[in-house]
């Protein structure tokens, strides 16, 4: 190994509302201080909540072209799976906060594929909770 994973990078072209967007789903903090990084209209960044220090970093880009679902000429090169416990919930939340539904499956899929408001390509995943590790019967 010689080296570690800073950040994942999603080019949009409104950085700032991309990472608000994110930040309603996932929660974090956007743009919070950090010497990596210096934060502008071009540059947002997203620190997930949790010990794993995750970051996703949002970049203009002024033509961004998003990947257009099911088309081989534009096709989604990155995707994000964000587990849920409810998916109809978590649906209802994304599409609130300005996502897009664009293949809901079947009833027996455990996921469902939605666009950000740029355009990139999720899937919201079915999560069981899970008992916490100190829960009684565990």
């Amino acid at each position: 190994m010689f080296g570690t994973l800073q950040c994942t990078v999603l080019d949009c072209r409104e950085p700032q509302a991309l990472a608000r967007f994110y930040a309603t789903l996932l929660g974090g903090t956007v743009n919070r201080p950090d010497r990596r990084w210096a934060t502008n209209e071009d540059w947002a960044t997203l620190h997930l909540p949790g010990a794993g220090g995750q970051v996703l970093c949002f970049q203009r880009v002024a033509d961004h072209q998003p990947p257009v679902w099911g088309d081989p000429e534009r096709p989604q090169q990155l995707h994000l799976d964000i587990g849920v416990p409810d998916l109809d919930a978590a649906e209802a939340a994304l599409v609130e906060a300005g996502g897009t539904l664009l293949d809901k499956g079947t009833d027996d899929r455990p996921w469902r594929i939605y666009a950000d408001p740029a355009g990139h390509h999720l899937c919201l995943v079915h999560e069981p909770r899970r008992p916490a590790p100190d829960a009684p019967g565990v």
